[in-house]
C-alpha cells in the first residue's frame, strides 16, 4: 500500500538498508575540538568551549544572554526555578508534547494544565489559551488565580513542535494581560523563526535541546536564552550550585543545582554550530522534495505555518485515520524505514491524568494521524 513512499524515501537517502528517523551528522571540527579540550584538561564546565558555544547561540538567536546546561530537560527546570514557579503553582502547557516539558514542571511540584494546540502549528493555540483564561482565571492582588482550583497560574510553557513555531507573539500578549510568565520550550526549534524573530526570544526565557537526535547535537546538552539581565544572573547562580563567587571560599546561599554543561560536550557543540546553516539548508532541500512528492496524494505533508520559517527538525505527514496511521507505521518500519507516531497526549499518562484540561480536540485529532518520517541531513 505504501511501497511507493518507501521507495521514494530510500532513493532520497540512497540506501535500502535501515534509514533512521534523524541521525547526528559529524562533518566538521568535532574530533579536533574534542582533542583540544582533552589536551587542555578543562573538561568540566569551566573552559573556553562553553563560553564560545554560548556566544554562538547569542549571535545566532540575537538573544542577550545564553547559559549552557547539561540537557534540555534540566534547562526547562532551571528556567522554571529562576522564574519563581513554586509548589502547587500551575503552569499552562500543551498535552501534545514530549514528556520532558511536563516532567520539568513536576520537578517543581507544580501542576500542569493542558491547553489545546492549533492544527496548523501543532503548538499551543492562543485561541484556546484565551478561551481557557476567560472562563477559568481571575486576577487577585496582581496574581492570576484559577477559579476552579484556587491555585496561582504562574507560567505558560508553549512548545514549538518539530521545529514549527506556534503563534508565540499572541501567546505572550495574552499571558502579559494575566501576569503569566512565558517560558518557551524551543527544544526542537533551533534555526526556526517566526515573523523574522528566532524562537525562544519572545518569552521571558527560551530553552533549546542538543540531544543526539536534534538538528545539531553534543550528545546531550541544553541552553537557556533570555534578554532579562536579572534572570540571566539568577540562572547562572542557580545552575552552578548557588555558589557565592569567591577566589577560594565555598559558600552557597541557597539550594542550587549542578546543571552546567561540561566543556567536553561544548567542544562538540561549537563544531556543530559551525555547520548549522549548512544543515538547515540541506534539510530544506529534503523538505522541497517531500513537498513535491506528497503534493497531490492522499497523505498530507506538514508544512511550516504562516509567518514562520521552520527548521523542519522532524518532517511529518498526516494520515486520514488512526487505522491508516498504524498501517503506515507497520509497513514502513517493517521495510527498514524508521517512522514514528507523534507522542501520546500527556493528559493520558498515568502521572498526569488528573490534570485540568480543555477539550484538547485538535490535540486528539493530531495524535491519531501524525507520523514522523526520516529527516536526517544527507551529506558528509
Amino acid at each position: 500500500m505504501y511501497k511507493h513512499i518507501i521507495s521514494f524515501i530510500q532513493e532520497r537517502f540512497d540506501t535500502e538498508s535501515f534509514i533512521p528517523l534523524h541521525e547526528p551528522k559529524f562533518a566538521g571540527n568535532e574530533k579536533h575540538y574534542l582533542n583540544e579540550c582533552i589536551d587542555s584538561t578543562f573538561v568540566s564546565y569551566l573552559g573556553k568551549f562553553v563560553t564560545e558555544f554560548e556566544d554562538q547561540i547569542k549571535e545566532f538567536t540575537q538573544a542577550k544572554h545564553a547559559l549552557a546546561i547539561v540537557n534540555g530537560t534540566m534547562a526547562l527546570h532551571i528556567a522554571l526555578v529562576a522564574d519563581g514557579v513554586q509548589e502547587n503553582d500551575e503552569v499552562l502547557t500543551q498535552a501534545l508534547t514530549f514528556v520532558a516539558t511536563t516532567n520539568a514542571i513536576s520537578y517543581q511540584l507544580a501542576k500542569c494544565v493542558f491547553i489545546d494546540v492549533d492544527k496548523e502549528t501543532m503548538g499551543l493555540s492562543p485561541d484556546a489559551l484565551r478561551a481557557f483564561l476567560e472562563e477559568n482565571a481571575e486576577m487577585i492582588n496582581g496574581f492570576c488565580i484559577n477559579k476552579k482550583s484556587g491555585r496561582r497560574i504562574k507560567a505558560c510553557m508553549p512548545m514549538h513542535t518539530f521545529g514549527h513555531p506556534c503563534r508565540i507573539d499572541e501567546v505572550v500578549e495574552i499571558c502579559d494581560t494575566y501576569n503569566i510568565s512565558v517560558i518557551e520550550d524551543s527544544a526542537e526549534s533551533l534555526g526556526s523563526f517566526y515573523k523574522g524573530k528566532h524562537t525562544g526570544t519572545f518569552g521571558k526565557v527560551g530553552v533549546f535541546s542538543f540531544n543526539g537526535n536534534k538538528t545539531i547535537t553534543c550528545g546531550g546538552g541544553g541552553i537557556v536564552i533570555t534578554n532579562d539581565d536579572a534572570i540571566a544572573t539568577r540562572l547562572k547562580h542557580l545552575s552552578t550550585t548557588a555558589k557565592v563567587p569567591h577566589q577560594w571560599n565555598y559558600v552557597h546561599d541557597e539550594v542550587g543545582y549542578n546543571y552546567r554543561l561540561p566543556n567536553l560536550n561544548a567542544a562538540l557543540a561549537v563544531a556543530q554550530m559551525e555547520r548549522l546553516s549548512d544543515f538547515l539548508d540541506n534539510k530544506r532541500t529534503l523538505v522541497a522534495e517531500y513537498r513535491e512528492f506528497f503534493e497531490n496524494g492522499a497523505i498530507k505533508f506538514f508544512i511550516e505555518p504562516k509567518n514562520a520559517r521552520s527548521n523542519y527538525w522532524l518532517n511529518a505527514v498526516i494520515l486520514d485515520s488512526r487505522k491508516e496511521r498504524d498501517a503506515f507505521l507497520k509497513q514502513t518500519n517493517d521495510a527498514g524505514v524508521m517512522t514514528r507516531p507523534i507522542w501520546e497526549l500527556m493528559s493520558n499518562l498515568q502521572m498526569y491524568k488528573n490534570c485540568q484540561t480543555d477539550s484538547l480536540v485538535n490535540s486528539k485529532w493530531l495524535r491519531d494521524r501524525v507520523v514522523n518520517i526520516p529527516s536526517s541531513v544527507r551529506f558528509g
